[in-house]
């Protein structure tokens, strides 16, 4: 077979670019590390190493999900701490209060520490995350959850924001819930069940009061109807026999009788009348309606109390009661949002550690598709560098063969 001169050219020349093509595909891949340069160099490979790309990406921004509710998290956790700390100071100081032995001005001074206390309660309850968004005015993040208006003819203290929560995605499957609005945290706190007397046809009445808040709490809630008011009115009717019976003025139903001493105070449902009756003699009176408010406010109303020089001493310590109970439902219901968060806390934790998992699998997978085997590359940069170079040094003897050179 005859081969033209210019056949000789053009296959020495194609040979010589096809090894450098190949030296520089090489070269790419040992620079890059990568095996797969451009999609056609495996197609099926490329793919896959798209998806777990992908992946990999969604993965990481859970993991930055996750350690931006855990931050919040912990955040919260060190607020509703605080708060917890200045509301067991300020209990402390409330039960202090009821000390006979103080003097007006003692008094006087207390209720301006709880004050100072209050203010301090009222900012932690308006606290701001690092973008300055308030964390516990849920949707209306941002406006300051609750507002504080000394003036004001109602509470002082009111929640200015909505019941929006924010849950946070950490994986495909799982998110959890990143904020807590803040009329349930603190504004959603039952303050003391109590009673209201009506009217009487004693011969003499002193006072009725609480006086086992847990039986009357007990009675309140059993007997409490929130539609009928009319279901709310009670009685108590003192019989020749020497009882005292308490009936449920809409139903006619007796709800408890009990023993009467004329001249003793007489206790039913946890309630102590103060009086002095007779046979058919009869006490009215209406379950209060439940109120609800936070600790801050609840502080606030004690220490007008206290700062009050008209203040009786009945007046007093109906004040530390009712006090006491809104401090205490207060506490318990942040200790449940702790509880809460920590069981959140743990559930984030968990989920990092197995989307840790998963992005290192994920890695792997891609890395034994992608990465380029450096061993090999080598190898193989050696073996097309020397066929480039053979290949070069061949071409100008073959290109300057001819018979002439043999005439």
């Amino acid at each position: 077979m005859r081969i033209s001169t210019s056949q000789v050219y053009d296959q020495n020349i194609r040979t010589i670019m096809n090894n450098q093509e190949d030296l520089v595909k090489t070269q790419q891949q040992l620079a890059s590390g990568k095996r797969i340069i451009t999609p056609s160099d495996d197609p099926v490979g490329a793919a896959k190493v798209l998806r777990l790309t992908e992946e990999i990406d969604e993965l990481t921004q859970f993991q930055r999900n996750n350690d931006l509710v855990t931050g919040s998290l912990e955040q919260q956790e060190a607020v509703l701490e605080n708060i917890t700390n200045s509301i067991n100071r300020a209990r402390t100081l409330v039960v202090e209060a009821g000390s006979g032995a103080l003097a007006e001005q003692d008094r006087r001074a207390i209720g301006a520490e709880l004050e100072q206390i209050k203010l301090e309660v009222f900012d932690l309850m308006n606290t701001q995350d690092a973008d300055g968004n308030f964390i516990y005015a849920g949707y209306q993040s941002a406006e300051p959850a609750f507002e504080y208006n000394p003036a004001a003819s109602g509470n002082a203290i009111t929640f200015t924001g909505d019941a929006g929560v924010s849950f946070v995605q950490l994986s495909n499957s799982s998110k959890i819930q990143s904020t807590s609005n803040g009329y349930e945290v603190f504004e959603n706190v039952l303050s003391r069940f109590n009673f209201s007397v009506t009217s009487d046809t004693v011969s003499s009445f002193e006072q009725a009061t609480v006086s086992a808040q847990k039986t009357f709490d007990a009675f309140f809630d059993d007997s409490y109807d929130p539609v009928n008011g009319a279901n709310n009115e009670f009685q108590v009717s003192f019989l020749a026999g020497g009882d005292a019976q308490l009936i449920n003025v809409a139903t006619g139903n007796v709800v408890d009788t009990v023993g009467f001493t004329p001249g003793e105070p007489v206790t039913i449902k946890g309630m102590q009348f103060e009086v002095t009756a007779n046979a058919g003699e009869t006490i009215n009176f209406t379950l209060d309606a439940p109120e609800k408010k936070s600790m801050a406010q609840t502080l606030h109303d004690m220490q007008q109390v206290l700062m009050d020089s008209s203040t009786d001493n009945d007046a007093l310590q109906e004040a530390i009661s009712d006090a006491l109970v809104g401090l205490d439902n207060g506490l318990e219901i942040i200790s449940l949002e702790r509880a809460s968060i920590g069981s959140r806390l743990n559930i984030a934790e968990s989920v990092y550690e197995s989307n840790l998992d998963m992005e290192i699998a994920a890695k792997a997978s891609r890395s034994s598709i992608e990465d380029v085997d450096y061993a090999e590359a080598s190898s193989e940069f050696a073996k097309q560098e020397t066929a480039l170079e053979a290949a070069l040094a061949s071409f100008p003897k073959v290109s300057n063969l001819s018979l002439f050179n043999y005439i």
